[in-house]
């Protein structure tokens, strides 16, 4: 199945908020951004995305591959001459990657605390219904026991 490309940048263009956010964040306080210079900024910015996207997929289609990887963007970068991001972008993504990890840590020891409280839970369950169930047999026991020694204190009845 072939998917479409979009026929103009214009058509991919990054949302103005983030770029609103970014632009804010390069800037000394007090300056302030038009509006026509932050669309213009979307649209280099899609530009460049999908340049270094078609750089990128161009490395791993030599490679025979479908999927672009890191390594293929890292290439894409040095080849459109950002060398100076390499770096940065190697830094990014080891924290994104350690990020990710804390992440799955975190979420398979909720998992698993989660699992040991259910476990805990239905043994504790478990030991309710046995000690309810020999406390019922200890007061079944008790009822005989009382029957019997009722029994044995009445006198006989006399035919």
């Amino acid at each position: 199945m072939k998917q479409k490309m979009a026929e103009r940048p214009e058509d991919l263009n990054l949302p103005l908020t983030v770029i609103s956010k970014i632009m804010k964040g390069a800037v000394p306080e007090g300056v302030s951004v038009s509006k026509e210079a932050r669309s213009a900024v979307s649209r280099a910015a899609s530009v460049f995305v999908l340049y270094a996207t078609s750089c990128a997929n161009n490395y791993a289609l030599k490679a025979k591959r479908k999927t672009m990887n890191a390594s293929d963007v890292f290439a894409a970068m040095k080849d459109m001459e950002f060398d100076e991001f390499l770096e940065p972008l190697q830094q990014s993504l080891e924290d994104f990657k350690k990020e990710q990890q804390g992440k799955k840590v975190a979420s398979e020891k909720r998992k698993k605390s989660k699992t040991d409280l259910e476990k805990s839970q239905e043994e504790a369950g478990e030991e309710d219904a046995n000690e309810s169930k020999e406390a019922d047999e200890e007061d079944d026991d008790d009822e005989e026991a009382s029957e019997e020694k009722v029994e044995e204190t009445r006198p006989e009845e006399k035919s």
